[in-house]
């Protein structure tokens, strides 16, 4: 059974779209049978081009990655969440929807890439230590073993995954 992960930062711009990403790419190189979304609370309508080329430049298709509100994932005919991960803080202290089949709901930060300074090459190496960072709580992620985990044991490994 599929695992679907929910990936939120409020724009869903930067951060969500990159854990989206890795965890998506990284699930299939490995055959682990889980599946990520993102979407925001207040979503932009697009997607930071900084952080599509540093999914590019890693060899990650981007295809199809779009900003999106929550409500679409509170809805009855979303996927089922096993996972809620906030990867922003002003996401992580905003009251959420009510997902259906209470999901586990754990916070990873990181810093916004999107407020780097400088030009367009300082930027980008922003994006990319973070989606380096993201990568690496991703690939501990998916070396879990998901499918038998209580919601207790998974919380407290995604808890420690994310204060590494």
């Amino acid at each position: 059974m599929t695992t679907n992960i929910l990936i939120l930062c409020t724009h869903n711009s930067a951060r969500s779209v990159l854990a989206e990403g890795m965890l998506n790419h990284w699930a299939a190189r490995l055959g682990v049978d889980v599946r990520a979304y993102s979407a925001g609370s207040a979503p932009s309508g697009r997607v930071n081009p900084l952080a599509l080329a540093a999914l590019a430049g890693a060899g990650i298709d981007t295809t199809g990655m779009h900003s999106k509100s929550w409500d679409r994932f509170a809805e009855a005919d979303a996927p089922a969440m096993r996972i809620v991960l906030t990867v922003c803080d002003s996401a992580a202290a905003e009251a959420c929807p009510v997902w259906p089949g209470s999901p586990v709901r754990v916070h990873w930060g990181y810093p916004d890439p999107s407020r780097a300074e400088g030009d367009e090459a300082t930027r980008l190496a922003a994006f990319e230590v973070t989606r380096a960072a993201i990568g690496y709580r991703v690939l501990r992620l998916l070396a879990l073993p998901l499918a038998t985990m209580t919601d207790e044991a998974l919380r407290a490994a995604l808890t420690e995954i994310g204060g590494e």
